[in-house]
């Protein structure tokens, strides 16, 4: 089947209308191979669906803790506790997953709705940083740094903690394979 002929401006086809030497060099449209459309990876709906429930529950549990702690200073201490607790359920969630259920289905799922849902929207890099520029702004660079470098330190401990925890609870032998695919963080990348 024929195509109908190309117009000035479209793909492949300069826009000055000039249909012999294309690139300047005496290739030539027809010598082209047809542009192939670029294909989108699937996506599943039940996927995209588990990290939308978990994001909503988070984000509202992040709104009532935000609510329910007030600021200390004039610092906003409920932004520090959310990301902490992220932390600590993400670091939880995937040393158990990686020892309980490593490579299944629903360990899977179980890390979409809460690892990448909940724990996406209950942290918030974004307010943690405004946070820290607002301090920065208000000349109290002492309180930026502290706040900036400790929720940092504290966020890595509860990891860990996180970690510590899920071993202890789940003392089946760990698989570092599982560990690498999770999302690639683990132990540095994607198997």
């Amino acid at each position: 089947m024929d195509s109908p002929p190309a117009t000035p401006g479209s793909p492949g086809e300069p826009a000055d209308g000039a249909h012999g030497d294309v690139d300047g060099h005496g290739a030539h449209a027809t010598d082209a191979p047809a542009p192939t459309a670029a294909r989108r990876p699937h996506v599943a709906l039940s996927a995209v669906a588990l990290v939308f429930v978990g994001g909503a529950v988070g984000v509202a549990v992040r709104e009532g803790l935000t609510l329910d702690i007030h600021p200390v200073d004039q610092v906003a201490v409920a932004i520090p506790v959310v990301n902490v607790l992220a932390a600590l359920v993400l670091g939880y969630l995937y040393e158990a997953l990686a020892r309980s259920a490593p490579g299944t289905l629903g360990a899977g799922r179980v890390k979409l709705l809460i690892g990448t849902g909940f724990c996406g929207g209950l942290s918030t890099y974004s307010s943690f940083a405004t946070d820290s520029a607002k301090l920065l702004l208000a000349d109290r660079a002492g309180a930026a740094a502290l706040y900036a470098l400790g929720t940092l330190l504290l966020g890595a401990l509860a990891t860990l903690a996180g970690i510590a925890i899920g071993a202890r609870l789940h003392p089946q032998a760990v698989d570092h394979r599982e560990l690498r695919s999770i999302e690639g963080h683990a132990w540095g990348g994607r198997s």
